[in-house]
């Protein structure tokens, strides 16, 4: 069966065929790193981790690439305010690159907690202005931008095709554009390529226009072409970013060198917080180093793909708490089958039994040729739990049987959402531990009873930063070394 994927670009699901037989390229727009990694990049960047794995499943041989903003994001996200970088660290009172530095590795530290693939090149912004004006350069040359006082500007009016991608029309932005216009702009949606950077001014580079810094959208375009070509197959982001960020992507790229930019637009939907929009400004955000202390990374991880990545996800204690005792559910089937392996007598694999584990597989992955459907995948694999569990409390099913098991949960739950526990056995140095990890349990187990969650919480996250994952099941924890 073949891969459809929901393309933004023409509105309607389509079969995904890559430039090059076998090779996929694809860019994410990755974080501006001026504060601490929330839940909603959690929402983006773990839903097209799913992608990507899925891919790289499929045969493909995938470059990802998934830019570092740190430099040129400006506060009104448009061509006026502030520097997030720069006003972020004049507030804490270090250098621009310092906070650059801390809130990058931050976000890196936060994706490997959620067990998010790193993309195979993380492009600064800041490395690459070079690129960036030479870009600009032949954007003037061909009439698409005009200079204005230092400043470089794209002229939506060369380029008809604005606004094919967010479906936003050029003569719509005239009388409510999103900010104050610029007086030195000849169009209210005209956008900044270039920006002339004002006295104490930090992140400044000589250009040709002078001292200066270039704007948000020419960042990704130039980055994307220097990484992936002129032309590439996947660009993914947050539905937020269509408008303007992916719109201008789209317009000055396809100005500049005159071919399609990206071929297909993956685009996530957003989350919320108890039913209200997350952001910063409302003082709801959620960062992932906090719900770490609260949640396992894995729920996390399974609460967000319990949802498809083009919806809405609401992100509630309930929510999540239902997400990790269904996780807890998947796991305990796979624990189940791991120990029964280390005493299983040998034996065939059944043939009716083989069927419907075939069966199974190919409903996941259906699913998953839906436009990367991971609610529906997840939904067959409680299935499969249910069939699993049912065998195993028949009697003793051979190790020919339980091998073909663990290998199709290490494929779909493993391999391609990246929920599966890591395999059983822990070192004998570890071993030793167990009273000392039973009696934790026992006592998170009272505290579960007693409602006291944030206490019981912290047991099981505390133990999973020493390398115990815990899984909850209807018999009771079960624990196992990572590893």
């Amino acid at each position: 069966m073949a891969l459809f994927v929901y393309n933004s670009l023409t509105r309607r699901k389509e079969e995904f065929v890559p430039l090059e037989p076998g090779r996929v390229l694809m860019y994410v727009c990755g974080p501006t790193v001026y504060d601490y990694t929330h839940i909603g990049h959690a929402k983006l960047y773990v839903s097209m981790d799913v992608v990507l794995r899925y891919l790289r499943y499929l045969g493909y041989k995938v470059r990802y690439v998934q830019n570092i903003t740190d430099v040129g994001h400006l506060t009104d996200d448009a061509d006026a305010g502030e520097d997030k970088i720069e006003k972020r660290a004049a507030q804490e009172r270090v250098e621009p690159m310092e906070l650059a530095e801390t809130y990058t590795r931050e976000y890196f530290w936060a994706m490997d907690a959620l067990n998010v693939t790193r993309p195979d090149i993380s492009p600064r912004a800041s490395g690459h202005v070079i690129e960036q004006i030479e870009m600009v350069k032949a954007l003037l040359a061909k009439g698409h931008a005009y200079e204005a006082n230092g400043s470089v500007y794209f002229d939506v009016t060369s380029y008809p095709a604005y606004g094919k991608l967010s479906g936003r029309k050029v003569e719509e932005q005239e009388a409510g554009a999103r900010v104050e216009v610029l007086p030195e702009k000849r169009h209210p949606a005209d956008f900044a390529l270039w920006k002339r950077a004002e006295p104490g001014h930090i992140l400044r580079w000589p250009s040709p226009w002078g001292e200066g810094y270039p704007g948000w959208h020419v960042e990704c375009s130039a980055m994307a072409q220097k990484y992936l070509g002129k032309t590439f197959d996947i660009h993914g982001g947050g539905l937020e970013n269509i408008f303007p960020h992916n719109e201008c992507e789209v317009a000055q790229s396809q100005a500049a060198h005159g071919v399609p930019f990206a071929r297909y637009w993956l685009h996530a939907g957003t989350l919320t917080v108890d039913g209200v929009k997350m952001g910063k400004s409302l003082g709801n955000a959620l960062f992932i180093r906090n719900l770490l202390d609260q949640y396992a990374p894995e729920d996390i991880r399974f609460f967000i793909l319990t949802s498809h990545y083009r919806g809405t996800i609401d992100f509630s204690d309930p929510a999540i708490r239902a997400a990790g005792e269904g996780l807890g559910r998947i796991h305990g089937t796979v624990e189940a089958v791991r120990e029964r392996l280390a005493q299983a007598p040998e034996g065939e694999v059944d043939g009716a039994f083989a069927g419907r584990l075939a069966e199974h597989k190919a409903r996941f992955l259906a699913a998953m040729d839906d436009d990367f459907n991971a609610p529906g995948a997840i939904g067959v694999l409680f299935d499969l739990s249910r069939q699993v569990n049912s065998l195993l409390g028949t009697g003793q099913p051979n190790r020919g049987i339980l091998e073909e098991i663990d290998k199709l949960y290490s494929v779909l739950a493993g391999d391609i959402l990246g929920i599966l526990p890591l395999s059983a056995g822990a070192p004998q140095a570890q071993v030793e531990a167990k009273p000392f990890i039973d009696l934790l349990l026992q006592v998170r187990q009272e505290l579960r009873a007693a409602r006291q969650w944030d206490l019981a919480d912290r047991i099981r996250q505390g133990l999973s930063a020493l390398n115990v994952a815990v899984e909850d099941t209807p018999q009771g924890p079960r624990w196992k070394v990572k590893g």
